[in-house]
């Protein structure tokens, strides 16, 4: 029961830091920003449920997955057999599952199945075995007709891949939002949960998050449709332009869409442009390092972009090889603007123009900068929060931890007396600390985390319970004043850990498997053991102490 005069100052010092960590959380918000920006000092970040804000569950589009799949596959297949040796062949088509071509002469027959069997890779390697996992293609012959297949297996891996991929883009994007402590992660196969606090505008995150953002540089086929049911030929694909997608949703607008997006087959029916999609005479996006919202010499809003030294040298060729000739920059199949080469290009940089507003070329330096989704994410729940009700929710939450603190008290006075609030002094102490950390760390409070604190609260007392219950059966065996309290706080020790400790690997899991307010709860409910753990066995001891160092007890009244 003894303390050093060092042992009572680094108590008494960790529990003022802890009072002016916990400031912030009690000013005014004026005086919260002055205090941030000079001291350093922040309140515990709000969540989705008290601070209001938007909330997205995404799919990914697994149609969409598959068609970019086959695309690519149709591509590699063509330049496979044209590329070292020239293999005769006809009629590349993409099926539901698979890219079909049939071979014209027999003879080529091996040499085409082992130049198609090489674009068979694995998705992955096993982590357990080091064996290389199941590929997205397998190779199927009928005849002279060979097919690349999608296996099923494969396209799990793929999707897998593609949630990983789309992850770590959908965060980028989110980031460049300036959004506090956004929430971002997968749920299920093929889902990823978006929780953005404090948003107000929802259609801009919305925009900003969910374009596919493929963007590419091709050249424009030499014959152009006079129509838009007319079929585009070998090698060339038709896109809607984005002056005429434009006027088609304010059209929609006006009738009382406010959403206003085009279906597939409205895009189809709008005036068409007709691109090349051979790979020489395409440049992918994907080699972009940078894009910035800027000016052209005529003041209009423009996005200018920067390639990587591949992305430079395919640009420089592309643009050198065909001067004079126009081509289009394509960004989620429509065309945004179809400028003609004047001269080559070689600095690996340029701009991107289309009649776009100040806003939408912000929006679309950040979608370019963060890369290209895999495939389309497909909103299928929204829900926002306002912050009205996220006041009203603080409000309850703050109603219901008083409520239940002073019951607590209530309950530890009435049996205990001066031990009862000794133990009070350390619930308040511990509900200190325990702010503290939520406020330095960063962590996010949620509703659930308000029930977490008051759980907290409970669960604290409970180890002061344990202890002065058996200091009254030491005592009551016949034990002296002193030599009772050194017990109880002995004896008890183990138990009280034991507890905490199961409850301790309890919020662990919630955290891990949890979402959102789940481990809102989960990090209040982990920090609250610990603070718990230090105020039993060192604030209450301490004061314990002290009361039997000055008054010398005789006996114990509990």
């Amino acid at each position: 029961m003894h303390y050093s005069r060092l042992e009572i100052t680094g108590i008494v010092t960790a529990l003022i830091i802890a009072l002016l960590l916990s400031l912030p959380n009690i000013l005014p918000s004026e005086t919260q920003k002055y205090v941030k920006t000079n001291l350093g000092l922040s309140p515990m970040t709000l969540g989705l449920d008290l601070q209001g804000g938007a909330n997205f569950l995404m799919e990914l589009d697994r149609d969409d997955l598959i068609k970019n799949t086959l695309q690519i596959t149709a591509s590699d297949v063509r330049a496979s057999l044209r590329e070292p040796v020239r293999i005769g062949y006809s009629n590349i088509e993409k099926l539901t599952d698979r890219v079909s071509v049939t071979i014209t002469k027999p003879e080529d027959l091996a040499k085409a199945e082992e130049a198609m069997t090489r674009l068979i890779q694995p998705q992955g390697v096993d982590f357990l075995t080091g064996v290389p996992s199941s590929s997205l293609l397998t190779l199927e012959k009928d005849g002279n007709r060979l097919s690349l297949v999608i296996s099923p297996a494969g396209l799990d891996a793929k999707i897998a891949s593609a949630i990983r991929q789309s992850l770590a883009i959908v965060e980028k994007r989110v980031n460049s939002l300036g959004t506090t402590e956004p929430v971002i992660q997968q749920q299920g196969k093929d889902r990823i949960v978006v929780q953005l606090p404090g948003v107000e505008s929802t259609l801009e995150a919305k925009e900003i998050i969910n374009t596919t953002a493929k963007l590419t540089f091709q050249l424009l086929c030499d014959e152009q449709p006079s129509s838009a049911t007319q079929n585009p030929p070998p090698s060339c694909v038709s896109y809607p332009i984005k002056e005429d997608v434009d006027r088609a949703e304010t059209a929609k607008r006006a009738g009382g869409d406010a959403a206003a997006l085009l279906t597939d087959q409205e895009l189809r029916a709008l005036p068409q442009m007709w691109v090349q999609t051979s790979s020489r005479s395409v440049v992918d996006g994907a080699d972009l390092v940078d894009a910035q919202p800027s000016f052209d010499q005529q003041n209009q809003p423009v996005v200018s972009f920067r390639f990587n030294n591949k992305g430079a040298q395919r640009f420089a060729k592309l643009t050198a090889d065909n001067v004079g000739r126009p081509f289009a920059i394509v960004l989620d199949d429509i065309v945004q603007s179809y400028p003609r080469i004047n001269e080559p290009i070689l600095g690996g940089q340029g701009q991107i123009s289309g009649n776009f507003s100040v806003a939408e070329t912000s929006s679309l330096a950040i979608i370019l900068k963060s890369g290209a989704l895999p495939a389309k994410l497909n909103i299928v729940e929204e829900r926002s929060v306002g912050p009205s009700l996220g006041k009203d929710s603080i409000r309850a939450g703050l109603i219901a931890a008083l409520i239940g603190l002073v019951g607590i008290m209530a309950f530890m006075l009435l049996p205990y007396g001066l031990f009862g609030w000794f133990a009070n002094f350390a619930l308040l102490g511990n509900l200190l600390m325990l702010i503290a950390i939520m406020s330095f760390f960063g962590f996010t409070l949620t509703l659930p985390g308000i029930a977490g604190i008051v759980l907290t609260l409970g669960m604290a007392v409970d180890s002061n319970v344990l202890i002065y219950e058996r200091i009254r059966e030491e005592w009551r065996n016949g034990r002296t004043a002193l030599s009772s309290i050194e017990t109880g706080f002995k004896a008890a020790l183990g138990t009280v850990l034991d507890a905490n400790l199961t409850t301790l690997i309890a919020a662990v899991v919630l955290f891990g498997i949890g979402s959102g307010p789940i481990r809102g709860f989960a990090i209040t409910l982990a920090v609250g053991i610990f603070t718990t753990m230090f105020t039993a066995f060192t604030l209450t001891k301490l004061l314990v102490a002290q009361w039997v160092k000055y008054t010398r007890p005789k006996e114990i009244n509990l």
